[in-house]
């Protein structure tokens, strides 16, 4: 199975940007047709390229309220499939591209992954059940491997959330991050994501070196990620940063290219080791 070593190579804290896909059919907010979110999503993804971004990640984000995967309607995996084909097209072969399903839809995500020949997912409810605002998530990393076993997609790397944002974890209050981060690894996910409390919100970095010493996966720092603080996270494998990249820093923001700048630059100057 490709690691995410060879994934992303020698890249030092790779960015991998986000593709907010806009509302899709038959949610609450859905008001364009396929055609307009497709070449929405393609042009924030060449923006992406203009700027050398090391990976991208394509997400239901605006789909508000989210159901989880056993609502799903049929349109949502056939639109995130055509949307995601269509990204396919315009990047590099070797740009590692993943997608996330909102919410909890790891095997449709996997299997949006293998038709796209896409290279990752985003997991949620990986290990240990926890309550979202979408209701209670259960634990499920044995279904979606085995799942992943099922459709012969070995290749495709599972990035998964551990305490993740947007949730109570009350019932697993005894369960510290760094024994979940374990567990996670002792179920075989290939990276381990560190959020904050909700979208936007910075992750913790001190958790950050505590996650890194207790595990020997990749470990990706997924929320609150700007150009102010990401000397804060230079030590994780990447960042997957959203809301930063968008007009104010909002999520539902439209994408500000000369952000996406900057931050690149910083993250290169960094890099060079001249700040």
């Amino acid at each position: 199975m490709l690691k995410f070593g060879g994934l992303f190579g020698k890249v030092r804290c790779a960015v991998i940007g986000m593709v907010h896909v806009g509302a899709l059919p038959g949610t609450p907010r859905s008001s364009n047709s396929v055609n307009e979110l497709v070449s929405k999503a393609c042009k924030e993804a060449e923006t992406y390229l203009k700027h050398d971004i090391d990976g991208i990640l394509v997400e239901n984000m605006h789909d508000v309220p989210y159901v989880q995967s056993r609502h799903f309607s049929p349109e949502t995996v056939a639109v995130m499939t055509r949307i995601c084909l269509e990204i396919k097209r315009i990047v590099p072969g070797d740009l590692p591209c993943g997608v996330q399903v909102l919410a909890t839809g790891n095997k449709e995500a996997l299997a949006i992954a293998q038709a796209c020949s896409f290279h990752f997912i985003r997991a949620e409810g990986f290990v240990f059940g926890h309550v979202a605002d979408e209701g209670f998530t259960d634990a499920n990393a044995g279904v979606t491997l085995r799942y992943r076993k099922n459709i012969h997609a070995d290749n495709l790397l599972v990035f998964a959330d551990i305490k993740k944002k947007h949730s109570s974890h009350a019932i697993t209050s005894d369960v510290s991050l760094t024994e979940t981060a374990k567990a996670a690894e002792f179920f075989l996910a290939d990276g381990l994501i560190l959020t904050g409390t909700a979208t936007g919100c910075p992750a913790n970095a001190g958790e950050l070196q505590q996650v890194r010493k207790c595990s020997s996966l990749p470990v990706l720092v997924g929320s609150g990620v700007t150009v102010d603080n990401l000397t804060d996270y230079m030590t994780a494998d990447g960042v997957i940063v959203g809301s930063h990249f968008k007009k104010g820093g909002k999520w539902d923001g439209e994408l500000d290219e000369e952000r996406v700048r900057m931050f690149m630059e910083k993250k290169k100057s960094l890099q060079r080791g001249q700040l």
